[in-house]
């Protein structure tokens, strides 16, 4: 619910900031433009000669309204950039048979998922994270692969036997994953 109450609110600001800002535009270029619009053309200014006087006096009263301004802008980008971010998943409902489940901390299944990635054959380091609802949780992997490593081994041994221990550990019918591979930085071997 809050989620689609922010999508429809960042909607609608976006929409008014830019039906005002193609009003402005219009403005600027010419064309014409409602009767209530407070700028009508070309050399018309946001604020005239008399508003932009009137505070020229305080030295406090410009650098407040930029700093205020450059603060609106910040939060407006922390806001949008963080829209499209998956929430972690806090925690995991697990079957326990008798019809109430339990929970399992998303955390710790994530540690025990990476420990096991880790401990593969040809994996440097693995980092987990869970998204998803608790009850149809996905991972998305992220392995760093020593230069030796063949990936199609490890991406199977990773389904069979990390995934597979989650997924039955946690009781879950499927646990989907997304696994991205990155090689380890490494300097050429010279053959003699």
């Amino acid at each position: 619910m809050l989620r689609t109450l922010n999508r429809v609110l960042l909607g609608l600001a976006g929409v008014v900031l830019v039906c005002v800002g193609g009003a402005v535009l219009a403005a600027g270029l010419g064309l014409s433009v409602p009767s209530w619009w407070p700028w009508y053309g070309r050399s018309d200014v946001l604020l005239s000669q008399a508003d932009r006087d009137r505070w020229r006096g305080e030295g406090w009263w410009w650098p407040a309204v930029i700093t205020a301004l450059a603060i609106v802008v910040v939060l407006a980008l922390w806001w949008l950039l963080a829209q499209p971010r998956r929430a972690r998943l806090a925690e995991v409902l697990v079957d326990s048979g008798d019809g109430e489940g339990a929970l399992l901390r998303g955390r710790a299944l994530e540690g025990v998922l990476a420990d096991e990635a880790g401990s593969l054959d040809g994996v440097a380091r693995a980092q987990v994270v869970l998204t998803g609802r608790r009850s149809s949780p996905h991972a998305r992997i992220r392995l760093l692969m020593e230069p030796h490593a063949a990936p199609d081994e490890t991406l199977g041994r990773l389904a069979d036997e990390a995934l597979a221990h989650a997924r039955d550990s946690a009781g879950l019918a499927q646990l989907p994953a997304e696994v991205r591979l990155r090689a380890v930085k490494h300097r050429a071997e010279r053959v003699s």
